[in-house]
């Protein structure tokens, strides 16, 4: 299962990072790439003008068919606002939010990530 994230400040690169699994940055040059396997999005934050490129991505070609679930890294000090933009991906997409991290995540956030990656394998 492929990782495809955004990252603007770093953290979520950081968490993307320490998981060591195959993965894919979106960036402002890079979003219109079509991709053949099954992924999941990990998303940091932000306004949706500036995650938007993440949309552009799912939404390239047949990629949507790919995308088996959303995560989201944030600031829990944002209370409601905390992994919104996960939530948002997740929604409008139609696939689950299968994990909350704060920050750049934890060994334990690595740990649990992997395990709902793992899930999503075997279905």
């Amino acid at each position: 299962m492929k990782i495809v994230y955004f990252s603007l400040t770093g953290q979520t690169r950081r968490f993307v990072k320490k998981l060591g699994l195959d993965s894919y940055e979106v960036n402002a040059t890079n979003p219109f790439q079509p991709i053949e396997e099954d992924y999941i999005v990990v998303a940091p934050t932000y306004d949706i003008e500036v995650t938007e490129i993440i949309n552009d991505f799912i939404e390239y070609g047949d990629n949507q068919q790919h995308l088996k679930g959303v995560a989201g890294g944030g600031n829990r000090n944002f209370a409601d606002l905390f992994v919104f933009t996960a939530k948002d991906l997740a929604k409008l997409y139609n696939v689950p939010m299968i994990f909350e991290f704060e920050f750049s995540g934890t060994d334990q956030d690595v740990i649990n990530f992997k395990k709902e990656v793992e899930q999503i394998e075997r279905l």
